[in-house]
């Protein structure tokens, strides 16, 4: 195996035909930062046209995490101290690999073992065959910080069969690798301990001969769809959360719980968000109305003290803007253009 120098969060190496980049950073629970999606968008752009690469894998060090997200802390620290904008800066160059990700010409392979949620979502979910685990656990819990499924999740969430990915953006609410597969975030289920060996073949093989081959995908862990359907299907978020109210099913409860919880602008942005991206052509249509949001939703109050009450202080008492006061103005104010764009598609220029 070639292994090549780089910043020690990721590590690039080579072994036959595959290139493997594997997130290092563990005790971050391979928290996504700036250093990270330019090293993975470099090393891309790199074996873009390099023959002796056939196949990519992402992978991490880490039987915890393949990705928690984004560095919630670094983002957090950057936005007080130099401003809004320069957080956004971070989104913008995760957004742009998320786009790479997904329309490289090689086939990439993700093995998302552990943790994967937010960013790791966008790292390892738009590949062309997508691995989880028995200890797998993806979610897009952003409202819970006072922002909306990014990375392309919003994307992936639009497209859930039923109204299944709406409660999904809405509750944060978290799915095993079996789920993961049924609701399109994942191809197949394997068990960790075959990951080397997956790995080991890749090296030899074309990735979709190997892939194929792994078992199918377990059907157990199944969501009630007509259940959550008869639920969610409203024309607004007030509805739904009247709806949860007086339904006795205990997962009613459970999203009714999560709801109270998460930031009320960023439920509603969320709301609106996911039915538009229903109706958008693809992943970068997509993508640029996410910059937007989250651009916006940055220069609000909520992202800051959500991950101040999340992470850095962990109170778990967020003071969020008051849902009630909230108007049609704050929302449009979320969706409304900003000076810059993504820029898509990003080809053949690195990220």
């Amino acid at each position: 195996m070639q292994t090549d120098a780089t910043d020690d969060t990721l590590l690039i190496s080579r072994q036959g035909r595959l290139g493997r980049l594997t997130v290092n950073r563990p005790k971050a629970l391979n928290a996504l930062d700036i250093t990270l999606y330019r090293g993975i968008g470099a090393a891309l752009a790199a074996w873009r046209d390099d023959p002796g690469v056939e196949t990519v894998l992402i992978d991490s060090t880490s039987p915890r995490a393949f990705s928690a997200g984004g560095d919630l802390r670094a983002l957090y620290t950057l936005a007080l101290e130099v401003g809004p904008d320069a957080a956004a800066r971070v989104f913008r160059a995760g957004y742009r690999l998320v786009s790479v990700l997904a329309g490289y010409p090689k086939p990439i392979v993700s093995f998302m073992d552990g943790i994967t949620m937010g960013g790791g979502v966008g790292l390892g979910a738009h590949v062309r065959h997508r691995i989880v685990t028995e200890r797998s656990v993806l979610a897009m819990p952003e409202v819970a910080i006072g922002l909306t499924p990014d990375a392309g999740g919003s994307y992936l969430l639009s497209r859930v069969p039923g109204l299944y990915g709406l409660r999904l953006a809405l509750t944060g609410g978290r799915m095993k690798g079996g789920q993961a597969v049924v609701a399109g975030f994942a191809d197949r289920m394997l068990a960790a301990s075959d990951l080397p060996e997956l790995a080991s073949a890749l090296a030899r093989r074309p990735a979709g001969e190997v892939v194929d081959l792994a078992p199918a995908a377990p059907r157990e862990g199944q969501e009630d769809l007509a259940a959550i359907n008869a639920l969610y299907d409203a024309p607004d978020l007030a509805t739904i959360r009247d709806r949860l109210a007086r339904s006795d099913a205990a997962w009613a409860a459970e999203d009714r719980e999560a709801m109270a919880q998460a930031s009320p602008l960023s439920l509603l942005v969320t709301f609106r968000a996911w039915h538009a991206a229903r109706r958008l052509p693809d992943l970068n249509t997509v993508l640029e109305q996410e910059y937007r949001l989250i651009g916006n939703l940055l220069r609000q109050p909520d992202f800051t003290e959500g991950v101040r009450a999340k992470i850095v202080d962990k109170d778990n008492a967020p003071r969020w803007l008051d849902g009630a006061a909230l108007g049609d103005v704050a929302i449009e104010a979320c969706f409304a253009p900003r000076p810059d764009t993504l820029d898509l598609p990003v080809f053949p220029e690195p990220v």
